[in-house]
């Protein structure tokens, strides 16, 4: 496949002069320590309510005022110090007193208050996951009362769209002040950020003087980047490149299970896709053996379901059915027959318009595999690419499937992915999903505080999604990130894929 590598190879590093490094005049000086980190999803908006990429987070701008423990799949304190509710629908938090912003400002209750008002406002979503009704402040204690029993409201507080800024700051979207260990020095939409250590950081000061947190879609270009050495570490590189990664004296490629699963997401408001049977044979048609193996090369796993199967909550399925075959006879269910090579209904060919995004580059591989073993049934399905998939499943009905990547349990919980996807007031809910039952068994989760009982109730949802095939589960990726050993110390490759630039992070 790569016969065009000495023209091909020069113009992704040209490309890269520009995309990834920029100017001469961003270059740390020689004494100082600095880190480059190469990320696959760029933003525009550095706004962290309403960000989808999470960068703010991500690049160590802001906090939350709980995080995820990933050992124990629990919730800890991060800015908050301690949390409690007799019901769950009225809550006590208790922040940390030695919190200061980024300019200098106390992170007080009234501070922490203000800042979760504007996330509530700005992000419809948050309202819906949240349910708050009021917040009152007093000194570094906040009183928080729900709109209704909500046990896990907590485990809310992790989202990274919850996290706390200064909002009297002018320009929240092209420079937030967070509490985090860096502060902003510069932004360039669509490229990178310059960070610089903030001093008086609460959980100490980081050993690195700079970051420069840096954007390319491109896997190949981001491997590139790091073969080349203008960046340190490269999250996702292009699979087919490990080997040579690898190669590299001093390079240490991981490869790191997560809670994510790559799915094709169904518009069942679509009127083909409203019959179950046509959404079992979509399933069908998924030959997921072939795609771990072929695309991933392994560093994946075939997924059953929205769960990996190892989490409590996570039910048992029955055999699935897959291949052409199985996809016909489903299909003939619905009505359909192949008449001179075509899938058709009532004379109507059966097509479908699949959305895709290049910043995962396994996705729209997965497409075209797709595309092609619909073809041998007689069904054309046509592939757009498109850029931010949030934005667009949300503002456009005009599509029937999408390739997309979830993370399903990033707070070792089901609630954040069940009331999302599939509540009919979920913000990732871009199936259109509005089932009575399934919205039942969701709220009923939502205030559930025994956990067998909550286990119970995930895996009765998870299997009422399965009976319906309201989406189809293709595999859980592994996240695989190389960096520069020699150089780097202390990076850790997290299961959530929240927490990347922390004040742990140093350079020899």
């Amino acid at each position: 496949m790569k016969n065009y590598f000495t023209i091909a190879t020069l113009l992704v590093l040209l490309s890269l002069l520009g995309a990834c490094t920029s100017t001469p005049s961003a270059e740390p000086e020689t004494n100082t320590k600095h880190l480059h980190f190469l990320y696959n999803f760029s933003t525009n908006s550095l706004d962290p309510h309403v960000d989808t990429s999470y960068v703010p987070l991500r690049a160590g701008i802001t906090e939350t005022l709980v995080r995820l423990d990933e050992e124990n799949l629990t919730v800890a304190p991060w800015l908050a110090e301690s949390w409690e509710s007799d019901d769950g629908q009225y809550w006590t938090i208790q922040l940390r007193e030695d919190v200061t912003f980024q300019n200098g400002k106390p992170m007080d209750a009234d501070a922490v208050k203000a800042s979760l008002e504007r996330a509530l406002e700005e992000n419809v979503a948050l309202q819906n996951a949240l349910k708050i009704d009021t917040i009152e402040a007093d000194g570094h204690t906040l009183t928080i009362s729900l709109t209704q029993p909500f046990p896990e409201f907590a485990s809310e507080l992790v989202h990274p769209n919850v996290a706390i800024i200064d909002v009297t700051e002018p320009d929240i979207v092209n420079h937030p002040v967070g509490t985090g260990p860096f502060k902003l020095t510069s932004f360039t939409p669509g490229s990178k950020l310059e960070l610089e250590r903030y001093d008086n950081y609460w959980d100490g000061a980081s050993p690195l003087d700079t970051v420069t947190f840096a954007f390319n879609e491109d896997a190949n270009a981001r491997s590139l980047a790091l073969e080349s050495g203008q960046t340190d570490i490269v999250y996702r590189p292009e699979v087919e490149s490990l080997e040579t990664l690898k190669a590299i004296e001093g390079i240490k490629v991981e490869s790191t299970g997560t809670f994510r699963v790559h799915q094709m997401t169904m518009n069942v408001e679509r009127e083909s896709l409203k019959d179950v049977n046509v959404r079992r044979a979509v399933d069908a048609l998924i030959d997921r053996e072939a795609i771990v193996e072929s695309i991933l090369l392994g560093h994946g796993q075939v997924a059953e379901g929205p769960f990996l199967p190892s989490l409590p909550f996570a039910p048992s399925y029955p055999p699935r059915e897959s291949g052409l075959d199985a996809a016909i006879a489903h299909l003939e269910k619905a009505g359909y027959t192949q008449q001179d090579g075509v899938m058709q209904k009532d004379g109507e060919p059966l097509t479908f318009k699949l959305l895709t995004y290049s910043a995962r580059a396994d996705l729209p591989l997965i497409a075209q595999v797709f595309q092609s073993d619909a073809k041998r049934i007689g069904i054309d399905v046509e592939i757009q690419m498109i850029e931010i998939p949030e934005e667009y499943m949300a503002a456009n009905r005009d599509w029937d499937l999408t390739t997309y990547s979830n993370l399903t349990a990033p707070r070792g919980d089901a609630g954040y992915y069940l009331n999302a996807t599939y509540h009919p007031t979920g913000a990732l809910n871009f199936s259109g999903t509005d089932e009575p039952e399934l919205t039942a068994i969701i709220d009923e989760l939502n205030q559930t505080v025994d956990q067998d009982k909550r286990a119970a109730l995930s895996q009765q949802a998870a299997t009422y999604v399965h009976e319906q095939m309201l989406n189809s589960f293709v595999l859980h990726p592994a996240t695989i990130v190389a960096y520069n050993a020699d150089k780097v110390q202390h990076w850790v490759t997290t299961r959530s894929e929240y927490y990347m630039i922390t004040n742990k992070l140093d350079v020899n």
